[in-house]
Formats: C-alpha cells, sequence, structure tokens
C-alpha cells in the first residue's frame, strides 16, 4: 500500500501520518518526506504492509480521504500488487519501444501492456513478436483531429492508466491532453537546453561535451513538462552528429524506463510544475 501526500507544512505531520498508520495496525516499509520552504508545502510518500492492516480495501480509500482533508491536502492511494495498464505510443525508432518491451517481458518493469500505438507500420511486426495488441492511427496535418479522437477511444477502451511516448514524432494538442493528460515523454536533449527539433545537431554545432536525454510529463508548451529523469554520456570533439545519436539513444532508453519505474513504483510526485523524486 503506498499513499502519498501534499499538505500545507506544519510541525507534527511525518508523526500524524505515521501514527494513523500504526494506528490502524500497519507496518511501515518505506517513508519519505519533503518540506519545500518557499512553496509552504510538505510532501509524503509512505509504503506499508497490507498484512495486519486493520481495514479492508474498500474502506482505506475514504479513511485516507478523511486524513488529508483534516491537513487540507491532497492524497493518492495505490495498491503495489495492482500493476498499471500502459500504452506505448511509437512512430519508426524501435530502440526505446524494444528496451522498454524487453524490461516488460523480463519482469522489470511491473505492469501490463494492452496496447501500442503508432502513425507507421514499420514497428508492427516487432509488436506482435512480443504479443502486444498495435493500433495504426496515421495523422497528418488534415485528420490530426479525427486520428486524436481515434486515439482516445483506444486509450479508454483498453483502460490506460498513462501513456508513454517512446519516439513519437507527433505533437499532442492541447484537447487531447486535457481529456488525457497522464503521459511521459523521452526527448533526446538534456532539458532546458536544445528544445524542439534536431538537437543532436545544434549540440555539436555548439561543440559540448556533455548531451543527455529527458523523461518528463507532456504539457502543452513543447518539452517543457515537470522532468522526472535525466541521463547523460559524454561527448568529444572527434564525434560527430552520428555518434551523438548513436550515443545519445544509449540515455533515451535510460531515461524513459527509469522515468515509468518511477512513476510505476509511485515515487514521483508533482506539483508547482516541478517534480519530487523519491527514489
Amino acid at each position: 500500500m503506498i499513499l502519498q501526500l501534499i499538505c500545507p507544512d506544519r510541525p507534527g505531520l511525518v508523526s500524524e501520518l505515521s501514527g494513523w498508520v500504526a494506528n490502524h495496525g500497519g507496518n511501515i516499509c518505506h517513508a519519505d518526506h519533503h518540506t519545500d520552504p518557499g512553496a509552504g508545502l510538505f510532501l509524503s510518500r509512505i509504503e506499508w504492509e497490507l498484512e495486519g492492516f486493520s481495514l479492508n480495501r474498500e474502506s482505506i480509500a475514504s479513511s485516507v480521504k478523511t486524513l488529508a482533508d483534516s491537513l487540507a491536502g491532497k492524497a493518492q492511494l495505490n495498491f503495489s500488487d495492482e500493476q498499471s495498464r500502459v500504452a506505448i505510443f511509437v512512430s519508426k525508432q524501435s530502440h526505446c519501444l524494444l528496451d522498454l518491451l524487453w524490461r516488460f517481458r523480463s519482469g522489470e518493469l511491473q505492469m501490463k501492456v494492452p496496447l501500442i500505438i503508432s502513425n507507421h507500420r514499420d514497428l508492427e511486426s516487432t509488436c506482435l513478436e512480443f504479443d502486444v495488441p498495435f493500433k495504426y492511427v496515421p495523422v497528418n496535418s488534415k485528420n490530426k483531429l479525427e486520428a486524436e479522437k481515434m486515439m482516445l477511444s483506444l486509450l479508454s477502451e483498453y483502460q490506460i492508466e498513462i501513456a508513454v511516448l517512446a519516439k513519437y514524432m507527433q505533437i499532442l494538442s492541447g484537447d487531447f491532453l486535457r481529456e488525457f493528460p497522464r503521459v511521459i515523454n523521452i526527448h533526446h536533449s538534456f532539458l532546458p537546453a536544445f528544445k524542439g527539433a534536431q538537437p543532436y545537431h545544434r549540440a555539436w554545432d555548439r561543440g559540448v561535451k556533455l548531451i543527455g536525454a529527458t523523461a518528463h510529463y507532456v504539457t502543452e508548451d513543447l518539452d517543457d513538462g515537470p522532468i522526472i529523469e535525466q541521463t547523460i554520456a559524454h561527448v568529444s570533439h572527434r564525434d560527430e552528429v552520428d555518434d551523438l545519436v548513436r550515443k545519445g539513444r544509449d540515455t533515451e532508453r535510460m531515461a524513459l524506463a527509469t522515468a515509468l519505474r518511477l512513476y510505476l513504483r509511485r515515487q514521483v510526485m508533482v506539483y508547482r510544475g516541478r517534480t519530487a523524486v523519491f527514489a
């Protein structure tokens, strides 16, 4: 059982939250807390065992809501034995998709993948090899509205909790994100540097010595959503653009997989347009 809570900061909150768990017979496995003095906020992630807990699953949610209301806060409750249903969006590049599917099949990422959506057919056979349903939804400037409606319908039909853009080379509209805001993207630069297209080319032009990849939540502002994970690779004056791209693919795979794992384990909390990652 995992509780994530954000509320106004004040003395005694750690004691009050841990006391609530203890009073119901819960044994705390992990507890992480953070105070943001500038915002006056307290963030907490508490994980405890259900064995011996006096409340049943149906009663826990209402009790947590009462607790959060008493603290003027917001809480999210998740059972660690329930796996998230994840949709993966792809275009033509396969490296992030293959990495996620391998980690899924090996059990490293505890999730269900009932749906893959793509605007190209190039990776359909790859998805079939992993026995994951593949849906082809072509997108162009004329049919974008209809295509997004179709994708939203698929996300609803397959009861998807979160979508992952694994090199999906399309920009989701504000209307799409308002209806389905739970989206993680991988961007091939160390944001906020080199937003937008061709970041490796621009990084090479600047002669950088580090490149990186950024996994972040998607917002209407391009490449500007709350950052979850970033990874880096060293480059030198001997590297050409192709070398940056090759090294960058490794950083992209690692950043995206790590970000998704953090999400699945409920270790990410979003507030004030940024994240707290309890890893």
